[in-house]
């Protein structure tokens, strides 16, 4: 039985040769496997959101255009989050916080999982990410999944990823991630050993 509640799963990059949206959709696959919830993948390239164009502080809630109030219904349908974003010079893209800082309290007590990616796995961008969604009194859940890429792939930058082949090896951590998700959505604490056969 499906429940009620939806998981927004947002690709952060919008880069013209880019690898997150294959990566977010492994990601949501994966997670349809774990959760019993709508699980709905967001790409950023389809909510172009001006640089802080609203003249309001979000935390008002009054919005002066149709793309900021358009992105509110959007978030506000969502009971919880998970953010596939790549590491670009240890950080996350811009298009992600002016995402974040277009809205408020559309995000504000709902649980969220971090999935990077990266040479490395993008630790450095998760735990950025990590403390802002904190500062949206967000409930971001421990396990943070970073995708190690190989040289090669980043190397030749062809915007083309096979996220079964070249990802297989993170499929355990991000359906633990996916479990302490669904356990917070459930306003419980997660505890692996308890509540799932790894």
């Amino acid at each position: 039985m499906i429940h009620a509640s939806t998981v927004l799963v947002i690709t952060s990059s919008v880069r013209a040769r880019r690898i997150g949206l294959d990566i977010a959709k492994w990601v949501a696959e994966i997670g349809r496997g774990v959760l019993a919830r709508r699980i709905e993948v967001v790409d950023l390239k389809d909510w172009p959101l001006p640089m802080d164009d609203e003249p309001g502080v979000p935390a008002a809630h009054g919005y002066a255009f149709a793309h900021t109030s358009a992105w509110s219904a959007k978030v506000s349908q969502a009971d919880a989050f998970v953010f596939v974003t790549p590491q670009y010079n240890w950080g996350y893209p811009a298009p992600l916080k002016n995402a974040l800082d277009h809205l408020y309290k559309e995000w504000s007590g709902k649980p969220a999982m971090i999935v990077s990616y990266g040479s490395r796995g993008g630790d450095k961008c998760a735990r950025q990410l990590r403390q802002v969604l904190k500062g949206l009194h967000m409930k971001p859940v421990a396990t943070m999944p970073g995708f190690r890429l190989s040289k090669d792939s980043i190397k030749a930058n062809s915007g083309v990823i096979d996220p079964e082949r070249a990802l297989a090896k993170h499929r355990k951590e991000l359906r633990r991630g996916f479990a302490a998700l669904d356990a917070a959505l459930r306003g419980g604490r997660f505890t692996p050993w308890l509540r799932w056969p790894w």
